[in-house]
């Protein structure tokens, strides 16, 4: 074959082969969607299937079908499958771990940012959070809310003062007694 082809461009005979390589990946990925997507419309009509389901549907095999596609590209690359499938687990993992160890302080936050939004009690306010229902639980008031903690001021009856911090995803764990400033129920 290399006979036909002129000495000019047989340089390029790699670069053609690999181009016309992927592009019928493309045109294949394509068509393989295009026939898929009318299949599971067609399923969807004739079997009265909810259109929420025949869109994921559609969805999952375009996504499928695409992520193949480029699989195969790379592969013709030279980037190995395997090298890829390892990174990319790699990277899941280190980034399931962290957002664990961080789950409780991304709690608190966003907790903290409810209750400056929906506001269930005040700066200065006394709250009490509730075990369950009427057995006493944490009392005192709010005097300080920061990211993470809500800060109360608690009277003791021995006529001491303590400072409680409490986490502020446990606000919306538990039940809320509240009493607007300056009046004590």
């Amino acid at each position: 074959m290399k006979e036909i082809i002129p000495l000019w461009a047989q340089p390029w005979l790699d670069v053609i082969e690999l181009a016309t390589q992927i592009a019928l990946i493309v045109l294949a990925a394509w068509l393989l969607r295009l026939v898929l997507r009318r299949l599971v419309r067609r399923i969807g009509e004739r079997y009265n299937l909810p259109p929420e389901l025949v869109m994921g549907s559609r969805r999952l095999t375009s996504f499928v079908i695409y992520s193949s596609a480029l699989l195969l590209i790379l592969d013709r690359f030279g980037v190995s499958g395997t090298v890829l499938w390892t990174a990319f687990t790699g990277f899941a993992a280190v980034a399931a771990v962290a957002f664990f160890a961080a789950w409780s302080v991304l709690s608190n936050i966003f907790c903290t940012l409810l209750i400056f939004t929906i506001r269930p009690f005040r700066l200065y306010d006394q709250v009490e959070l509730l075990e369950n229902g009427e057995k006493p639980g944490l009392k005192g008031q709010v005097v300080d809310i920061n990211l993470i903690y809500t800060t109360l001021q608690e009277s003791l009856p021995d006529g001491q003062d303590t400072v409680l911090q409490v986490p502020n995803s446990l606000f919306f764990q538990r039940s809320i007694r509240r009493w607007r400033s300056g009046v004590q129920g």
